[in-house]
């Protein structure tokens, strides 16, 4: 049962006729007072809000409507009916909890994909084992296998996910797990990497130009976004995201259209969005260089990739994976030196160790000697530094050897450029 509360009549019998031609029930509610005590009468599944009554535009009425039904009612879901323009209103409320917004006017299939995913998160999680895309996924550390658990519950339904994890830790890997065990599997999955793009150039390669649209397009451009049309956006560091290509991407998150550069025509599409970054995003929201309104459009479930030192455990394991056969190679004593390494470029750094040990050492057995005398390790991974110095250390050891190459010395770490460039930073390293 959905409960619908605008003072619009207008607007409360279209939803009733859109909710219930999906087969919803609907109850409907004309103002704050008559919301409440049909709440006290009867708890429907979700609240579906409009955030304005009466004569006012502030939206102050419906955050204290919100405020109430939140004390009275928790674990109730409301989604937030609002205008492009009182975004900030929508923001507010999501701080108060409320579970998702919309804007008007709204998409009818858009509103039910957000009804339906709000219920299904709502459901009690229950106990089964992993399925095939997930199982692609190295490890059995508990706290990884909670991550995957959650991400496996949310797949089927159309909730934007983040994730979140240090460069390294498989978060590309997740978020195509994510997508083949969505409903949209077998459709595209674009993989867009934000911190490559420059704010120049960042429209017209997520929606695409037209020929002539600017000096050098001399041909049609199809956009990121018109590619993964009824399929899966991964859009990888948007925590590097500028502030002006922030504004871009909300506005084709909120409304699902575009216009290619030098088209006058909208383009609409069909998309589930997964974003990622390493960086501390409600931080930046903190410190304003990341908007809030993006952030709660891109959040509806938050999941975190431990580091692999968090899961040093899985290490063997994911050393048998990179090296197969060649597995048995590796020595006891071995497999326990490199597992106590701190490894702050995560499975991609162990991928690079596991094949350099494997040609600088083609023959015979592979001694806790080798560990110890890589030539980039360089002994920076002592087990009594800390992971920062370790870190700094091992930076420092790819920047020599590498000449100063940036290209090359993050492929070293297995890092992004844009990766490195900010630990260099973050260490005073240049």
């Amino acid at each position: 049962m959905i409960l619908v509360i605008d003072d619009d009549i207008s607007i409360r019998e279209s939803l009733r006729f859109v909710l219930g031609r999906a087969g919803h029930e609907v109850m409907l509610a004309e103002h704050p007072k008559e919301a409440l005590d049909m709440l006290r009468q009867a708890t429907p599944d979700v609240v579906l809000m409009d955030m304005n009554f009466g004569n006012t535009t502030s939206g102050r009425e419906g955050l204290e409507l919100l405020r109430k039904v939140k004390v009275l009612y928790p674990s109730l879901p409301v989604i937030l009916i609002t205008a492009w323009g009182t975004i900030p209103l929508a923001v507010e409320g999501m701080r108060l909890d409320a579970a998702d917004f919309v804007t008007k006017p709204w998409n009818n299939l858009d509103l039910l994909r957000r009804i339906d995913t709000t219920l299904k998160l709502q459901e009690k999680p229950t106990e089964q084992d992993l399925t095939a895309p997930f199982q692609k996924i190295i490890g059995s550390h508990p706290t990884l296998l909670s991550v995957l658990k959650t991400a496996q519950k949310v797949a089927p339904t159309e909730a934007p996910v983040l994730i979140l994890g240090e460069n390294g830790t498989g978060k590309e890997l997740l978020a195509e797990a994510i997508h083949l065990a969505s409903k949209r599997t077998g459709k595209p999955f674009i993989k867009v990497n934000l911190g490559g793009i420059s704010q120049t150039l960042f429209e017209s390669e997520m929606f695409g130009h037209k020929k002539g649209a600017f000096t050098g397009a001399i041909s049609d451009r199809i956009g990121r976004f018109e590619l993964a049309d009824k399929g899966t956006i991964f859009l990888d560091e948007i925590g590097d995201l500028d502030p002006a290509s922030q504004v871009k991407l909300l506005r084709v998150l909120q409304e699902h259209t575009f216009e290619p550069l030098g088209d006058s025509r909208s383009r609409r599409v069909d998309i589930r969005v997964i974003c990622a970054t390493n960086a501390d995003l409600a931080q930046m929201v903190r410190e304003k260089s990341f908007r809030e309104d993006l952030y709660y459009r891109i959040n509806l479930i938050t999941v975190k990739l431990p580091a692999l030192r968090e899961r040093a455990t899985d290490i063997p394991a994911l050393i048998q994976h990179f090296s197969g056969e060649e597995y048995r190679r590796f020595s006891p004593e071995a497999l326990a030196q490199i597992s106590a390494l701190p490894f702050p470029g995560n499975i991609r750094e162990l991928k690079n160790l596991v094949e350099r040990l494997l040609i600088t050492h083609p023959d015979g057995e592979i001694l806790a000697s080798a560990i110890a005398d890589d030539s980039f390790l360089n002994g920076s991974h002592e087990s009594h530094q800390s992971p920062d110095l370790a870190e700094r250390d091992q930076i420092s050891a790819a920047l020599e050897r590498s000449a100063g190459n940036i290209a090359r010395a993050a492929a070293m770490l297995g890092l992004s450029r844009q990766a490195l460039y900010r630990r260099m930073d973050k260490y005073g390293l240049r």
